[in-house]
């Protein structure tokens, strides 16, 4: 019997129509509705706050250098990834992303949790000349970095754009923004205030030339703060007490 209806639903492509589109029509429901009773599609964890002016500056030169072509920022649920990379990556750790770099494809390792993995030393020496350090590196050097200053010229635009699409920037991180670039590549100035805007993130003299802010130094300052601001010891500790 139910071999004859569904021969008579697939002779007739009117019904076939009306019938797929029924069925399409109550998925798109089931999927769809559930989002207008959420705040938030992205569940908040503790830690994660908006890039520092110099981060968000390396993220900027990240992306004009091409590097999100050759790495990923997203670690996947899969136990190969988890072992090699570590805890897989959180929606939350994107969300003051514009645009986010999950990325599609690996020519090298992905960078979620490179933050704090290797040295400012090592990461300058690995931009410099990648084959010093990783022999069997495909990656073009990057070099030019040491050699040009920050231009942060349009910094307080770029944060006030970055408000306009939801990111939490206050007004005492816009009045503090140039100097905090300046505070963030001095291990010597006081950086009280800047870390209490900004948690977790490093200070430190990136390029190892205290008498300029690189590009060098923005980008090594992002890159050593991925993956650093969950602490994945206390997340996991309170998943597993649900």
């Amino acid at each position: 019997m139910a071999l004859i209806k569904h021969a008579t639903i697939e002779k007739n492509s009117t019904l076939l129509l009306v019938l797929s589109l029924l069925v399409v029509s109550v998925g798109g429901i089931v999927e769809i509705a559930p989002l207008f009773y959420l705040e938030s599609t992205i569940e908040k964890v503790d830690g994660v706050r908006p890039y520092t002016p110099l981060e968000l500056a390396g993220r900027d030169i990240y992306m004009r250098e091409g590097c999100y072509n050759c790495h990923s920022q997203m670690v996947r649920s899969l136990k190969d990834e988890v072992e090699r990379y570590g805890p897989y990556s959180l929606a939350a750790e994107s969300m003051y992303d514009h645009p986010f770099q999950w990325g599609s494809k690996r020519t090298g390792p992905d960078l979620a949790r490179v933050g704090g993995k290797y040295s400012n030393e090592w990461q300058v020496a690995h931009l410099v000349d990648p084959r010093a350090v990783v022999p069997e590196s495909i990656m073009p050097t990057y070099a030019h970095l040491l050699e040009r200053s920050l231009d942060t010229g349009e910094m307080l635009d770029e944060l006030k754009a970055h408000i306009a699409v939801g990111v939490p920037y206050t007004q005492d991180m816009l009045d503090n923004a140039l100097a905090d670039i300046a505070v963030q590549v001095d291990p010597n100035a006081d950086s009280e205030a800047f870390l209490k805007r900004y948690p977790k993130a490093v200070v430190a003299d990136f390029d190892g030339d205290p008498t300029r802010v690189t590009e060098m130094d923005a980008l090594v300052a992002y890159l050593q703060m991925l993956g650093t601001l969950v602490d994945f010891k206390v997340y996991d500790a309170e998943a597993n007490q649900r």
